[in-house]
This record gives C-alpha cells, sequence and structure tokens, in this order.
C-alpha cells in the first residue's frame, strides 16, 4: 500500500506562487508514475500534471501549460508542483496520486492511490 499526503496549499494572491509537494510512504514510488489533480466546487476531478517514474516524461493540462511545474525527488520518495502565475480559476483542492505504471495518463480511474488533497484558494 501507498500512502501519500500533500502539503503546501493556501491562500495566495493572483500572480502568486505555490509549491506543493507529495510526500509517499509504504513503499517506494521510484518506479510509479505520479500525478497532480484538481476538484473546484461543483466539477469533477480534472487532470494537472503527470510525471514518469524516471522524471524523463511530463504532461500538463492546456490551462497549466507554461505556469506549473511538476518535478520529482525519488532519494526523498516525493513529487513537487511548483504553481506560478497562479490565476483565480486555478482555485480548488489539490490531489496527489500514483500509478503503478512507467507513464502517466489524464483519467483519475488510471491511479490506484489518492492523498487527501490540499486546498488552494487564489483571491483576484
Amino acid at each position: 500500500q501507498v500512502q501519500l499526503v500533500e502539503s503546501g496549499g493556501g491562500l495566495v494572491q493572483a500572480g502568486g506562487s505555490l509549491r506543493l509537494s507529495c510526500a509517499a510512504s509504504g513503499r517506494s514510488v521510484s518506479d510509479y508514475a505520479m500525478g497532480w489533480f484538481r476538484q473546484a466546487p461543483g466539477k469533477e476531478r480534472e487532470f494537472v500534471a503527470g510525471i514518469s517514474w524516471s522524471g524523463y516524461t511530463k504532461d500538463y493540462a492546456d490551462s497549466v501549460k507554461g505556469r506549473f511545474t511538476i518535478s520529482r525527488d525519488n532519494a526523498k520518495n516525493t513529487v513537487y508542483l511548483q504553481m506560478n502565475s497562479l490565476k483565480p480559476m486555478d482555485t480548488a483542492v489539490y490531489y496527489c496520486a500514483s500509478r503503478p505504471q512507467a507513464g502517466t495518463h489524464y483519467l483519475p480511474s488510471r491511479y490506484d492511490y489518492w492523498g487527501h488533497g490540499t486546498q488552494v484558494t487564489v483571491s483576484s
């Protein structure tokens, strides 16, 4: 089993930055693809960014390309999401997820383990 714990969320003004962390425990996720998703009130959970097990391949939703950067430190069993130029539309609960495959996927159903989420609120 893999336990995932997100941190780093908070309240920030539009144009600001936040860095989310996702710490994994229970087993190493160095051979798992990892993803970040978000869910705003009344909306479905959506893919934000994903990173392959090696860190070589990174995928982003069109809405965050050029603003968000996903990275991982397999020695620390941790994945990060650097969020810059934040907009009010980025307000959501952000979730980390793991997938026991080499590559990422944009569908939440393709991920096996999930964290409890961290709230990100961007004020205008």
